[in-house]
Parts: C-alpha cells; structure tokens; sequence
C-alpha cells in the first residue's frame, strides 16, 4: 500500500509563518487543522513549522513530508453519523529542539513569521529557575520562547513590526497572560536590555485561549480498516471527535487576520474568555461529573450507554436546564445549543468512553465543576437544588465503594477515601456520616451543612439510593 508523502499525494504548500511549540496529537488535530481549512477557503497562506519541545526519539513528521490525516468523527448538527478524513498539507516541517535548535532560532529570523502556537501539556507553561541564556536549549517552554524572541528582535533590531502573535493552547488559566508573564521574567533575571522587554509588551500580542474537542490520537484498533478504506499507509493519522471551539480572548483585528468572515470556522475572538469558561465547566465538565456516579451505580459503564438510557437522560436534562444553565451568565439561546452540542459528543459512537476512567478525582471535579452552581442556585433560591443534591448523595454513594457486590476502583486522594472505609460499613443509616462528609471544609472550603435544606436532601437521597437502588431512587425524583 502506498505510504503518505508529498511525492506520491500532489498537495499544495505554504509559506512559512506558523511556529508550533508542540507535536502532539491535539495540536495537529486542532489548530493545524483550522489552519489547514483556512489555507484551502481564504488566501490565508501559512506554512506551519513544528517544534518538538522534549527530547523524544519518536519518528519525525517529516518522513511523511508533513502530511497526515485528521480523521474527524462524530455526530454533526443535522445528528447524522459522519466521519471525514482530510489530508493535513499546512505543516512544512519538524525541528528538534534537542538536536537541531540552531534551525529553531534561524526560524526567528524569517520576516513573514507571523504566529506562536503552543502544547506543550499544563506544566508546560512554568519558569524553571535553572534555564540560563546560553542554554542550548533551555529545558522549559518559555525559556526557549524569550531565546527566540530574542533572536528574533536582535536580527531585526529591534523593529517594532516584527512582534508575534501568540496562541498558547495549554489547558491553564489566562495562558496567554502566564506565558507573558514569564518571558518577561526571563528578559529580566536574564538582565536583557529594557527595550527588548518593551518590544515583549508593545510589538508581541499574547492571547489567553479556550480548546474544546476531544482528540483520541491514532486508532490503532481499527488502522487496518481506516487505511484499506484511505487506500494508503499514514503512520501520524490522528482522530478527533467532530465538535471543536476555539475561543481567542485578542484584540478584534484578529477577526481579520484569520480571515473568520471568510471561512465558517467556529473559532471566536473575545474581549472576556471567563463566559466561555465557566459554560464548558458547568455544562460540558459539570455534566460528566453529575452523571459518572448515578450512571455508573446504575450499572452501565460508558457514557454512550449512558446516554441511551432514558432515566439518565432525564435526570441529565432537569440538573442541566433548571440548576446549571440559570445559573451561568449568557444566553440562554447559546447556552441550550451549547448543551445539546454537548449531549450529542456523548452520544459519539467513534468514542468509548468508560465511566470508570472519567471518574478520576470527583471530589475536586464535584468542587470545581458543580459546587459553584450548587452555591449559586440555593444563594438566589434559598433552598438547595434538588438534582445537584441528588448528585452529591450519588458522588458519596460512589465513594463508600461498592457497586451490588463488586469493589469500585476509586481513584482519588488518599486522605479524601479514608473516611468512606469507615462509613461504608455504617448499619444504622447514614445521616451522621453525610454530616460529616457535607461538613469538609479542607476540601470543599466551606461548611456545606450551613446550605438551606441541602444536608436534608443529601441524606434522603442517600437513604433512597441504598435502600431502592441507584435508579429506584431517581424515580422518585
């Protein structure tokens, strides 16, 4: 079978104006391949040139001359099943930052270089006290990021129209801030002249964005079937779910730039991310987290078998209409398509999604994602909310460990599972206990049984759940 390349597939190329700090699969099934569309449907024209940033001896992009398939699946906004392969022709090249850092620096000195893209995983973003000037090169991100802009401004000297735009995509808040913050760091401890830490500030733009799409990386269970089907070998193909948003909190000439009015991407470019942030914790994130217990003590045990059931549904439906959406601050018009969005990549059958794995640490998911709203709804209400209730009681149900007569592999902080090893085996009901656990406060940060009418929910729910089962309880909902 033929393999990917350039010489065989007759693809368009690019002008070199993208570094991308980051090889992974997320990256080159996100942005690279927004990119990839705006070079096909604007005069966009950019050229992207990888960065790998670690020291990994995994074969480069390049032995395929830049090309590979983005394979996108998932449920579309008519709910029709698709899945459509596209051959990725906007990356130029690969660069190792160990081995060849010399050709990363000589890319700062290209004058049509435009933009900075950036994963390099949630620590990557970080000062690391041991990077120095003269290392070649520095171990973190932002230290090879202020060696670069200082290449970059030294050749040409200083020029104010030589800036970049900066498009971190690591999962931290205000990335495009930190990143900034740091790097000017840097040019500090590293004693660069002044001007150069104002050129940072005045001729650079750093954005703080929002990514949303879920990537699953290379299929390799099914990359026979893929490949008979493509009629060619990829070794880099990477496969997304179909839903994707990029939110750019920038100033509006970006709109512009990325020629958005051009091409139907679902990219937005915003004065305030926080909206947007707080929608995909409290929809999206808040949703995984109310539903992973109840589904799971349920008995189902992924989150497409999850969203066949028509009590989960439900249940899903009211916690998110009444006590989530209320409480989020935008409309309720993209509020309620945001949610359906959401319910339809859940319903993704090119993803298996096991409810076990996604109930990594749900107590602090519970707290981060769910406890603002819980707070929010009984602040305006004066009550608590029955099915964020309903919710609680199922998380502790969860964490006293049993499913009927099976053993739940409870993956959390060790001090947060103790005190369920003693409750679990409580034979005069549980009301005590869920004092208790409601009454955290080195984890929730507050005395949860000073909430209106929430300790009595909890409890009830509780009682229910144990006596009536997961589902038998709900009912009663």
């Amino acid at each position: 079978m033929t393999q990917l390349n350039r010489d065989v597939f007759a693809t368009p190329s690019y002008p070199e104006k993208i570094i991308q700090f980051g090889e992974g699969n997320f990256l080159r099934a996100f942005i690279d391949w927004q990119f990839d569309l705006l070079n096909e449907y604007t005069d966009f024209n950019s050229g992207i040139t990888i960065v790998r940033p670690i020291d990994a001896s995994h074969p480069k992009l390049d032995t395929q001359h830049g090309l590979y398939t983005a394979l996108i699946r998932g449920i579309n906004e008519q709910g029709e099943n698709v899945s459509q392969p596209r051959v990725i022709s906007s990356v130029n090249r690969e660069l190792l930052a160990y081995g060849e850092y010399e050709e990363v620096l000589r890319v700062a000195e290209n004058p049509e270089l435009e933009w900075v893209v950036s994963n390099t995983t949630e620590a990557g973003i970080v000062y690391n006290m041991q990077d120095t000037l003269d290392a070649f090169p520095p171990a973190s991100f932002p230290a090879k990021l202020t060696q670069f802009l200082y290449h970059r401004y030294q050749h040409f000297n200083g020029c104010n129209n030589k800036g970049l735009i900066h498009l971190p995509c690591e999962l931290i808040d205000a990335n495009g801030d930190k990143l900034k913050e740091i790097v000017l760091k840097y040019a500090n401890i590293w004693d660069l002249e002044a001007e150069f830490s104002k050129w940072i500030s005045t001729s650079n733009t750093f954005c703080s964005t929002l990514v949303d799409r879920i990537v699953t990386g290379n299929p390799k269970e099914e990359i026979e079937t893929i490949e008979s089907e493509l009629g060619y070998k990829d070794n880099f193909i990477v496969a997304a779910e179909y839903y994707y948003l990029f939110v750019i909190q920038g100033p509006s000439w970006l709109q512009e730039k990325l020629r958005l009015s051009e091409c139907g991407l679902n990219i937005k470019i915003v004065d305030d991310i926080k909206p947007y942030k707080e929608r995909k914790v409290g929809i999206l994130n808040g949703a995984h987290t109310a539903m992973v217990p109840a589904a799971y003590l349920s008995g189902l045990n992924t989150v497409s078998e999850a969203m066949e059931d028509q009590d989960i549904l439900n249940y899903l439906d009211c916690l998110l209409d009444h006590e989530i959406i209320p409480s989020l601050d935008m409309s309720e018009q993209d509020l309620m398509s945001f949610k359906d969005s959401v319910l339809d990549r859940f319903r993704n059958p090119y993803i298996k999604h096991y409810l076990i794995s996604i109930s990594l640490n749900s107590m602090t998911k519970f707290k981060t994602r769910l406890l603002p709203q819980l707070i929010t709804y009984t602040k305006s209400t004066g009550t608590a909310p029955k099915y964020l209730s309903f919710s609680l009681a199922a998380l502790y149900c969860f964490y006293l460990g049993k499913r009927d007569d099976e053993d739940i592999p409870l993956s959390d902080d060790r001090n947060l599972l103790e005190p369920f090893v003693a409750w679990r085996d409580t034979k005069s009901g549980h009301a005590h206990n869920v004092k208790q656990f409601l009454a955290m406060e080195h984890h929730w940060d507050c005395d949860l049984t000073q909430l209106p009418n929430l300790e009595y929910l909890v409890v009830t729910y509780v009682e229910q759940i144990r006596n009536l089962g997961l589902k038998g309880a709900m009912k009663q909902l």
